[in-house]
């Protein structure tokens, strides 16, 4: 496969696992704030913007934290490159630069939820519309995902978009923690506090892991089961653990169809030998923070590595 249309199929299903996460995590963001008095929403908001990774952009345009400023710039500001209509665009992008290699019902599924997508934010969105725009934006990553499921060949193009799915996922999810945990929350004073139960709710909420969580813990919030859930829980599809098995899986699928291994597969192993056998505590001991750090770098590395032994910009 050429480096140009592999580096096509990963890039399409981060995009889209990006979007998708960014829909989920406004959708968290929407219900928390229905919740809120006007200054608790506020900060709700703020926590959306800042855990997308946007904060810097949308204060040089914008001096207040307003549910429907914060919702458009997310979904559709033209200034900004890393809203989800953008993203969309480069879901739709890389799959027409991979269009042979991909399946006319995944071609579809894609071209037909950007047009719906950009119709829908053609114009600002208002309150009335927002959280069916958010609902189209996670059925068209789940329409695409279905779509590759169910009608591409196990070959190179299917492993190099699943690589590129996981590594987002990943990184997303580690983010969401690293912000909640290190970023968010103001003071120590807050801890098991109303205001800290309820970003701990928008986190499991923002990767849908709120109802197997609940299922799992007869209802409880508790910050270190939380993390602990999606941080090691192999059979949460959203766990940092289960994206290293995914990623693992796939790389291991290049290899043997490539007939080598590459640098990818050596840092992979590397990951797994610093994830095997951790517990929640080693987590701790060592500093939340500290250890997302270092897994945000590992798996940035490893993406990385995957572009160069597959020679994506060749």
């Amino acid at each position: 496969m050429l480096g140009r249309t592999a580096n096509g199929l990963f890039w399409m299903f981060r995009y889209l696992e990006r979007a998708e996460n960014t829909a989920r995590l406004l959708d968290a963001g929407l219900r928390m704030a229905l919740t809120r008095d006007i200054v608790t929403a506020e900060e709700e908001w703020r926590s959306v913007i800042a855990t997308a990774g946007q904060r810097p952009a949308y204060e040089a345009k914008h001096g207040t934290y307003t549910g429907q400023q914060a919702w458009n710039f997310i979904l559709r500001e033209k200034d900004n490159s890393s809203s989800i209509l953008a993203m969309f665009g480069q879901v739709r992008q890389n799959a027409r630069l991979a269009r042979n290699a991909i399946s006319s019902e995944l071609w579809e599924a894609v071209n037909e939820n950007w047009l719906k997508i950009k119709d829908q934010l053609a114009k600002p969105v208002g309150e009335n519309r927002v959280l069916e725009t958010v609902a189209t934006i996670r059925r068209a990553g789940t329409m695409a995902r279905g779509a590759m499921e169910g009608s591409m060949l196990r070959e190179a193009g299917y492993h190099f978009a699943q690589a590129g799915a996981f590594i987002e996922r990943g990184d997303s999810v580690a983010r969401i923690l690293d912000i909640k945990y290190y970023l968010l929350l103001p003071s120590l004073s807050y801890v098991g506090s109303s205001l800290d139960k309820g970003q701990w709710d928008q986190v499991l909420r923002s990767v849908s892991g709120d109802r197997a969580f609940r299922w799992l813990n007869a209802g409880q919030i508790d910050a270190r089961g939380i993390c602990d859930f999606l941080i090691l829980d192999d059979c949460f599809p959203r766990s940092l653990a289960f994206c290293h098995s995914e990623l693992r899986a796939n790389l291991a699928a290049l290899a043997r169809l490539h007939g080598a291994e590459g640098e990818s597969n050596v840092l992979m192993r590397d990951a797994d030998t610093r994830l095997a056998n951790l517990t929640i505590d080693d987590v701790f001991d060592q500093g939340l923070h500290q250890f997302l750090v270092d897994f945000m770098k590992s798996n940035a590395a490893i993406g990385n590595a995957i572009a160069q032994d597959y020679r994506f910009l060749s």
